[in-house]
């Protein structure tokens, strides 16, 4: 009988802990939360403003390339922390980034402006949200999702563990279907680098018209990447279909090579499998800070903090910049980038034991407003600190998309970096809300997207 009510008290606690919410929690949302479910008020000395509908879709002029104005362009830090200064503030800064003083003292910075709580999003994503508190909940072991459906955003906006804040992470909004050309670099430790230059896409299932629902079902997202530079790269095309729950169904990915002009199943774009072009620098997972499958870890919610994250980087976006103006030796421009002071969501992922990975710990920050990844500390096998990322974020105003500048990832061993995202000297910014046709996503349609 004991075995019994024991065996029935841990069968409720695991319902509990991947149920919804209750009605009256997830009412909320829109009150003392915002609609996306950060704290809507502010900390206790107005270093952190209370969330009062982010700026408006006119925050600044759009330029005919859609590149947009700074609405803080006049602003300056409120203070710099140096090499010298790092103990003071250490407390609101990750090890990875207080290690990165030590990696780089006379040199890299962080210039900590005052904050702006920017983001809102579009009226139906908040509806969609709402939904999702009510009805979705984790299955498989967290890896899976039920009951998402419609327009499927923002899983679990009232999470109440590790995993279901890093499936906020995976499942915001990107503007529906997104189209962008943007530059990677991989610099030497002199500095010295060339630029790779990617056009891609991202579609979402929901408006994609003619997509078949019952293929769809499963799927989050489509996404194609074509290199149209350097000239030994071109022509080669990445397509995914991102599945939601990667145990039931793994992620279905192709690559069409230019050289072979064949079009091949590319199981290796997973996990830690290497990143397109990447020189070795980054993992596929690392791709948008974390994407992909969180089945390999243990993901341990720690709780919430204030930190000094990347934000608002539209100086770094400038169409005025070069890119040789933003790469460096040993890290990014760091007289461009701008940090405020936000509270996020302290998330430690580490591998099961009965799983691999070239990452032992994840040690990942959250921002509460976007659900968007802004930093995180990578762990290998010994424990040892080894790769730090930024996500340097602005808020896509005229259209009310969050999304990244650019995505740097720090290796502290190699003394080496990768900047993906810039297109400071590209045609376009941003393009949103394209028309997609189901038949651009699939595997014979990669050998016409080749270049060569």
């Amino acid at each position: 009988m004991r075995k019994t009510i024991a065996v029935l008290a841990l069968s409720l606690l695991a319902a509990n802990v991947w149920a919804a919410v209750s009605p009256e929690e997830a009412a909320k949302l829109g009150t003392t939360l915002t609609p996306v479910g950060a704290e809507k008020a502010g900390n206790a000395d107005g270093s952190i403003p209370a969330w009062t509908g982010g700026i408006p879709k006119n925050a600044g002029a759009v330029d005919s390339k859609g590149f947009l104005a700074d609405p803080f362009a006049n602003e300056k830090p409120l203070f710099v922390i140096t090499a010298a200064t790092v103990d003071k503030y250490k407390d609101k800064l990750s090890d990875g980034q207080v290690a990165m003083f030590k990696r780089y003292p006379e040199t890299y910075k962080i210039p900590v402006y005052p904050s702006h709580r920017t983001v809102n999003l579009p009226p139906d994503i908040y509806e969609s949200i709402k939904r999702s508190a009510l009805n979705v909940k984790a299955i498989n072991d967290g890896n899976g999702l039920e009951n998402f459906t419609g327009n499927r955003y923002y899983a679990f906006p009232i999470p109440k563990n590790g995993v279901e804040v890093l499936w906020n992470h995976i499942t915001r909004y990107h503007g529906g279907n997104l189209r962008r050309i943007i530059t990677q670099a991989t610099p030497q430790t002199n500095g010295s680098y060339t630029p790779i230059r990617f056009e891609e896409e991202v579609a979402v299932p929901q408006a994609i018209p003619d997509i078949d629902p019952a293929k769809a079902a499963n799927v989050l997202s489509y996404f194609k990447q074509s290199v149209t530079a350097p000239a030994r790269l071109a022509g080669n095309v990445l397509l995914v279909h991102e599945t939601l729950d990667q145990v039931k169904e793994p992620r279905l990915a192709w690559i069409y090579n230019a050289g072979q002009r064949r079009v091949r199943r590319a199981p290796q774009v997973s996990y830690d499998g290497p990143g397109t072009a990447s020189d070795g620098l980054r993992t596929t997972d690392n791709f948008d800070m974390f994407s992909g499958a969180p089945d390999r870890y243990d993901w341990k919610l720690v709780g919430k903090k204030e930190m000094y994250i990347p934000y608002n980087s539209y100086k770094l976006d400038s169409p005025s910049l070069k890119y040789d103006d933003i790469i460096k030796a040993g890290h990014i421009n760091q007289d461009l980038t701008r940090y405020e002071l936000h509270r996020v969501w302290e998330v430690v992922g580490t591998v099961k034991p009965s799983e691999r990975h070239i990452y032992a710990k994840r040690h990942m920050y959250i921002d509460e407003d976007s659900w968007q990844v802004a930093l995180v500390d990578h762990y290998d096998g010994r424990g040892q600190l080894w790769r730090v990322a930024e996500g340097h974020s602005q808020f896509y105003y005229d259209h009310q998309v969050p999304a990244y500048t650019v995505e740097t990832l720090y290796d502290l061993i190699a003394g080496r970096y990768i900047a993906l995202g810039m297109k400071n000297e590209e045609k376009s910014s941003f393009v949103f809300g394209f028309a997609a046709k189901a038949a651009d996503y699939t595997p014979a349609a990669l050998r016409a997207e080749g270049v060569r």
